[in-house]
């Protein structure tokens, strides 16, 4: 395993992909918390573009737990078809805009315990919320992340959890904020799964990852 770098190899890290993007943002489309939970619970196995293209014509005429009860679970399939796992997706997101009108009123709580306790939201949805919303500095770690905090020695760890431990532990508080969306997109389009774009990669000089593709 790589080892975990040192503070101010990670700070220098963090200072570039400020310096290269201060804000960067999550590319799922929505315009409320309510939409923006619905899009990352639909983006589990599927990509941001694919829930973008359905959320498209979705979220006009869905962009409230009632509206959602109201289009009801057939209508809301339909909608939704084009992407993976589509009809257990459909069914909880009916159940939670139903637990979100009877339990919540009709609001997206902002914890993370009431979160998790929606039906198809696990830590890394709850997290996005989190961090996205209400800006809490949480860490939503997903294969992008783990791949990448694993191979540049940024955050080491074996999970998930582990993983989001690291970066809370590892990254200065001043990058917390954006920490996972720099991870995230530094992941899907620089140091890709089957061939790091190592050559375009604005820390490679940092990165302990041993196989850099130059």
């Amino acid at each position: 395993m790589v080892k975990q770098l040192d503070y101010k190899t990670i700070f220098e890290i963090f200072r570039r992909f400020h310096a290269a993007e201060p804000t960067p943002e999550g590319e799922l489309e929505h315009v409320n918390a309510y939409t923006l939970l619905v899009a990352v619970a639909l983006s589990a196995q599927a990509t941001d573009v694919g829930v973008n293209k359905a959320t498209r014509g979705l979220f006009p005429v869905a962009d409230t737990p009632q509206k959602m009860l109201d289009l009801g679970l057939e209508g809301l399939t339909d909608k939704i078809k084009t992407i993976g796992l589509f009809r257990q997706k459909a069914k909880n997101v009916m159940k939670t805009a139903q637990m979100l009108v009877e339990l919540f009123d009709g609001e997206v709580p902002s914890s993370r315990a009431a979160l998790e306790s929606l039906p198809g939201v696990g830590r890394k949805t709850a997290n996005v919320v989190l961090n996205m919303w209400w800006h809490v500095p949480t860490q939503a770690v997903d294969t992008h992340i783990l791949r990448f905090g694993n191979r540049s020695g940024v955050a080491v760890g074996k999970d998930v959890v582990a993983v989001e431990r690291a970066i809370e532990d590892q990254i200065p508080a001043e990058f917390q904020q954006h920490a996972h969306h720099w991870m995230i997109l530094h992941g899907r389009y620089i140091c890709k799964a089957r061939k790091p774009v190592c050559g375009n990669c604005l820390i490679r000089d940092l990165c302990e990852y041993e196989d850099k593709n130059l």
